[in-house]
């Protein structure tokens, strides 16, 4: 199908039917942050990071970028007073999980995040799922998941598959934007106590 354009920061972008906005967007150079989206994965919008302004069909709103399809004739802004309020808050929520985050870190230099803002709780963790996602749909292990609901909701491996897979793999270290180093300890902890909670590789309760 033909090409259709939209505005993305005041500049005509051509995209193609099928294309979400963050992709039309990469496509004309203009950068959206992310940090659950991996191109080779299904979009997932869990960590709301790359979250937009968008007008269309006479309605302005907010979504996530990584997984809202380009239109013909939307009308999207990437940065605005607005925006940068979202993601602070989301940084600083995030940043009260991994605290110690390089990736975290360096985003909310670029958007005046507080990393005090909220109290500690190390989970070192910030459930964008990139690690579940990669081991299910690209190395179709599932090796790793999520576990239990709501407040408690963490990320394991499953002892079972993780001591005959991960140590000859370890694919999905360098994608977590907390640190390698955590999933290598969450993967020795998991052999060593393996997790008893109900296990959920479903929705993400990130948000």
């Amino acid at each position: 199908m033909s090409d259709f354009f939209l505005q993305i920061d005041g500049k005509k972008v051509a995209a193609k039917p099928g294309m979400t906005l963050l992709e039309a967007a990469q496509t004309a150079g203009i950068t959206i942050p992310t940090l659950c989206h991996h191109e080779q994965l299904e979009p997932y919008g869990a960590c709301r990071i790359c979250t937009v302004e968008l007008e269309a069909q006479g309605r302005t709103g907010y979504v996530a970028a990584c997984t809202h399809p380009a239109e013909a004739d939307q009308v999207v802004r990437t940065r605005s007073e607005q925006l940068d309020r979202i993601r602070r808050v989301l940084l600083e929520q995030m940043l009260s999980h991994a605290p110690d985050s390089e990736e975290l870190l360096e985003l909310a230099g670029e958007y005046g995040a507080d990393p005090g803002r909220y109290e500690k709780e190390a989970s070192f963790c910030i459930l964008c799922g990139l690690c579940v996602r990669y081991c299910a749909e690209v190395k179709q292990k599932h090796a790793v998941g999520f576990f239990d609901r709501g407040a408690k909701r963490e990320i394991n491996f499953i002892p079972e598959i993780a001591v005959k897979e991960c140590w000859d793999c370890k694919e999905c270290f360098p994608l977590c934007p907390t640190s390698a180093l955590q999933a290598a300890y969450v993967l020795i902890e998991s052999l060593m106590a393996p997790p008893q909670a109900e296990s959920c590789g479903g929705c993400s309760g990130h948000g």
